[in-house]
């Protein structure tokens, strides 16, 4: 029984988990598409922990000509269903299979040792290549500098297409090329050793895959499809299969189908739909209800201990936090917070992508976030312009502690104050909220002093406040509800507990030649406005639509004079 099997987590060794009957989800298929298509150099882009590393290691299984007896390990897969054209390639084609994925390094020195020690130990596992009059004595001089770790930078860029043309001389077959995790060294030294790291993979890779007559296929794994211009000059026969493609689409990820075949086979008693909750929304080309490999696996585990964050990705993680910090990034703010209150954004996703391009267009952050797994694509408006959403309730949970990080550590902003603010406003405690997000705003613009004194910063904050409620509310800004436009609303779950409509105000601050009465009026006058507001416009109608009863809507009025802000009516 496939409950009784024993889940060897992280395990990426195909044959190991075959071999010791460990639970495996069937995507040989896989072997089969590649066999039937016609391009020779395919590359496939998918967020961490989707099973790319497995995939790879089940190609070179079944590829390996070193291997005759592998064709054991596919005996009882969906592989060996196929035409018996299919399975007279098990075993027949040399493979370099080189990973990249631990080449991470803060200098170029420590990357560069990484990537050769890769290389070194490849060339170790052809040692028979040099036991035979197979290569000349020149050749086999080559092979030993880097056996050694003595050969040169432009021997290593050069070993992948040299190694390849070995193995086909001495097997007369021509060779299967796997690459894992090419982008690894390349994120490591964004901003770090850039301008090393990718000429050298550049010549690595191409040497290995433009115009390499002893190939037969080659397949590349990693998080970003780089652009050609800085990565795959020239290759031209390279073929991109990303998250945006139709082919390949369901051999990354599970599927609805295999998660819940697992969640059977493991005996999970959860109900399904919190499990979907918190774990699907990912849509890969045409198939819709992926599922987080990762998160799953490690849910089925031990689903008595609850959901968990399980998938994270450090680098993407600090890219975030980073693009949240910048002064100027209140518009990438404000889609976060968007993003948060389960609306979505509609954003360019650039097929090609260069990392230095960042620095000078933030709206490449959004194509980082959906090719790396934090956000997901909803549908396609029109080419190249599509609508992205957080797809789950893990990844929801990770962008609410970077805000909420960020707001703590940068802002200094603490989490029982935005959680206490937070509190009395949905309690109708409309004094005391005035006081902790006094409190906050100001702690906030102290921050941001350069910060541009509008509604849509303002907005951009209060959102960032609300965020730590945001399990219990739907919360939505600037849309349509009765006659017009409100600011931000507060919608519960439970229809028992108040909902709520913010309308934002913005005036001028006290001016020096200004006494209190007329400034107290010119507020309490913008106060009032903003009330009437709400209700000449029946912004409240969308919680009415909602179920929640009139007598539960709480309307607050904010007024800025400045940053300072004002929501009760002042007193003389």
């Amino acid at each position: 029984m496939a409950a009784r099997k024993k889940l060897n987590l992280g395990q990426s060794d195909f044959k190991n988990i075959i071999k010791s009957d460990a639970y495996f989800v069937d995507k040989s298929l896989l072997i089969k598409e590649v066999i039937d298509t016609e391009k020779s150099v395919l590359l496939f882009p998918r967020p961490r922990r989707f099973g790319k590393t497995l995939n790879l290691s089940m190609l070179e299984y079944f590829f390996d000509i070193n291997e005759p007896e592998n064709d054991k390990l596919y005996g009882n897969l969906k592989i060996w269903e196929t035409e018996d054209y299919i399975k007279n390639h098990c075993g027949k084609y040399p493979v370099i299979n080189l990973s990249f994925k631990d080449a991470k390094a803060n200098n170029w020195n420590d990357c560069y040792e990484l990537i050769t020690n890769e290389i070194t130990q490849l060339y170790r596992r052809f040692n028979y290549l040099l036991k035979n009059d197979i290569l000349e004595v020149y050749e086999k001089n080559d092979f030993n500098l880097i056996v050694n770790k003595k050969a040169k930078n432009t021997d290593y860029q050069n070993s992948i297409k040299q190694l390849s043309e070995y193995l086909e001389r001495y097997h007369k077959e021509k060779v299967v090329i796997l690459i894992d995790e090419y982008d690894t060294p390349i994120q490591s030294g964004y901003k770090k050793f850039y301008d090393e790291v990718v000429p050298f993979m550049r010549n690595l890779l191409s040497g290995a895959f433009k115009d390499n007559a002893n190939l037969y296929k080659g397949i590349i794994s990693g998080i970003l499809r780089v652009s050609k211009e800085s990565i795959f000059s020239g290759l031209n026969n390279l073929s991109v299969f990303s998250i945006l493609d139709n082919q390949f689409s369901d051999k990354f990820g599970f599927t609805e189908l295999e998660v819940k075949e697992i969640i059977n086979d493991f005996e999970v008693k959860t109900e399904y739909k919190q499990i979907k909750k918190w774990y699907n929304g990912y849509k890969f080309g045409k198939v819709k209800d992926i599922y987080n490999p990762w998160s799953i696996l490690n849910y089925v585990l031990h689903p008595e201990d609850g959901f968990k964050t399980f998938w994270t990705n450090t680098s993407a993680n600090e890219l975030i936090k980073n693009e949240i910090k910048k002064k100027e990034a209140d518009a990438t703010r404000q889609n976060i917070l968007k993003l948060i209150n389960n609306e979505v954004i509609v954003k360019d996703i650039e097929e090609n992508f260069v990392f230095t391009d960042l620095d000078a267009d933030n709206e490449l952050l959004w194509t980082l976030l959906t090719y790396s797994g934090y956000l997901t694509i909803k549908k396609q408006i029109r080419f190249g312009e599509y609508e992205l959403a957080i797809p789950n309730f893990e990844l929801k949970i990770i962008f609410q502690k970077t805000i909420l990080k960020w707001l703590n550590v940068d802002v200094k902003i603490r989490k029982s104050l935005l959680q206490t603010t937070a509190n009395h406003l949905i309690n109708n405690q409309v004094e005391k909220f005035e006081d902790g997000f006094k409190q906050i705003i100001g702690d906030t613009f102290s921050y941001y002093d350069t910060a541009k004194n509008n509604e849509y910063v303002y907005q951009s904050y209060i959102l960032g406040l609300l965020a730590i409620i945001g399990d219990d509310y739907i919360i939505k800004s600037n849309k349509e509800s009765g006659d017009g436009r409100y600011d931000i609303m507060l919608i519960p779950h439970d229809k028992t507990k108040n909902g709520v409509v913010i309308e934002i105000k913005q005036i001028e601050k006290q001016k020096n030649s200004e006494n209190n009465a007329d400034f107290y009026k010119r507020i309490n006058d913008q106060i009032k406005l903003a009330v009437n507001q709400i209700n000449k416009n029946k912004y409240y109608k969308e919680l009415i639509d909602s179920k929640i009863d009139k007598s539960k809507i709480v309307k607050v009025p904010i007024v800025f004079a400045g940053k300072e802000p004002y929501i009760c009516l002042l007193k003389n």
